[in-house]
């Protein structure tokens, strides 16, 4: 997602590198590009009109100091105003000490089912809560038995009543939640193709019913500027908290994550980066900002692996990557919680400087991960420790354990002493990154 709008400010503030100062001169073919870059990823224009205004009088007014590059003072201003964007401060969702209730709705076919599951799941993992699936949506065919079926796989309770009135079944789900100390009460809404009076109605009556903390509106992004007139539509009736920004992995130029807060100040709480239960991502404006602009998301990193790698197995990795101790073990144990995180080109593209080195376009072969997993497997445990030992007799019975070539497993181990040297090059500061 952004990397189209990514690339064309990239390359915008690029044209801009050299110069002695920021001068109105020099900047304008910038400020034009940017503008463009803006227009043709679907941002909303009055917020075109008013970033590139904005950016351009704070530019001219800047004093240049003489140990900072312009082209660097500019980057950090384009990404300020970014973020301000954005909506500035990460606003987290509401999580009470008692019991939390939550109300999703939105339009028919923007994810709502799914992202209910993905949000009970996120609950779970990250704060430790109880979290209860309420089927609320008793108008499009099959949706409470797909909400029984995620929360079945997540081995997360829902609460189900059939196709009675949603008043009565959020009802009886409270008095459900307290019977079986469930604290987190997700409600899954119906949806329709379009706003109409009953929905509306229908959202309304819930919000009396029951003291609502959160209404979230699940909306997809590939929606573009439509996004905008459904958001307002359904804010004017029931007062929403926050929105939840789904199908970013999608063909989407992502414009409309920069238009809705300023549009219509509520704030995005989460976005929806892939289909699986997993693929809900607190949405930070800085981080969201930075990538853009490829900076690197190393905030999105780290919570892709902070369920993978505890604080005390990180420090031992890096003791040994700093004594040059770090093993063909350690690496094994690595690349299989590696492959826990999915495709890993989708790692690479949140490094810093990832679409300026030409990663962004990576396509990773997963057989090649199985080649190195099957090669190291077929080593004995001292053999791992001890890659030094590997002569030719050695790597002809690893060959035949592993079914891989020698020269592969040549490769491997050429290419591992380099990685090893260069991580310990890093981990000791004795290296400077591309970017």
């Amino acid at each position: 997602m952004f990397e189209y709008m990514g690339d064309r400010l990239s390359k915008a503030i690029k044209n801009i590198r050299g110069m002695g100062r920021i001068t109105e001169e020099n900047i304008s073919d910038a400020m034009r590009e940017i503008r463009l870059a803006l227009l043709e990823a679907d941002v909303n224009y009055q917020v075109v009109k008013e970033f590139v205004s904005k950016v351009k009088e704070k530019a001219l007014g800047l004093e240049v100091e003489k140990n900072i590059r312009p082209d660097e003072l500019f980057i950090k201003l384009v990404k300020d105003e970014l973020v301000e964007l954005l909506g500035g401060d990460y606003v987290p969702l509401k999580i009470n000490n008692g019991t939390t209730i939550l109300m999703l709705c939105g339009l028919q076919g923007s994810g709502k089912t799914t992202t209910a599951g993905k949000l009970a799941n996120f609950l779970r993992k990250k704060h430790n809560k109880k979290p209860l699936l309420v089927a609320c949506d008793v108008y499009r065919p099959a949706a409470i038995d797909q909400l029984v079926e995620i929360g079945k796989n997540l081995n997360i309770p829902v609460f189900t009543k059939g196709k009675i009135s949603p008043i009565e079944i959020v009802k009886e789900s409270l008095e459900y939640a307290k019977d079986n100390n469930l604290d987190y009460i997700i409600i899954d809404t119906a949806g329709r193709l379009q706003i109409d009076e009953d929905l509306m109605q229908e959202l309304k009556e819930i919000s009396n019913t029951v003291n609502i903390d959160e209404t979230i509106l699940v909306i997809d992004a590939m929606m573009g500027q439509d996004a905008i007139n459904v958001i307002n539509g359904f804010n004017d009736t029931i007062n929403l908290t926050g929105a939840i920004l789904t199908k970013l992995d999608g063909n989407t130029k992502g414009g409309v994550a920069l238009s809705i807060r300023h549009i219509t100040n509520i704030p995005i709480k989460f976005v929806g980066d892939s289909e699986k239960m997993d693929g809900l991502r607190e949405f930070y404006p800085v981080a969201m900002a930075e990538r853009i602009l490829d900076m690197g998301d190393i905030l999105g990193i780290a919570e892709k692996v902070e369920n993978l790698v505890t604080e005390d197995e990180a420090k031992d990795q890096i003791k040994k990557l700093k004594k040059g101790s770090y093993d063909l073990e350690d690496f094994l144990h690595n690349l299989r919680q590696i492959k826990k995180l999915g495709p890993l080109e989708n790692i690479i593209k949140m490094l810093p400087g990832a679409r300026k080195m030409g990663l962004n376009n990576i396509s990773v072969d997963p057989k090649q991960i199985n080649h190195v997993e099957a090669i190291i497997s077929s080593m004995t445990p001292y053999e791992r420790k001890h890659p030094e030992v590997l002569k030719a007799s050695r790597k002809q019975r690893i060959s035949k354990g592993s079914g891989i070539p020698v020269a592969e497993i040549n490769r491997l181990l050429n290419q591992f002493e380099e990685m090893k040297k260069m991580m310990k090059d890093l981990s000791n500061g004795k290296m400077n990154l591309p970017f």
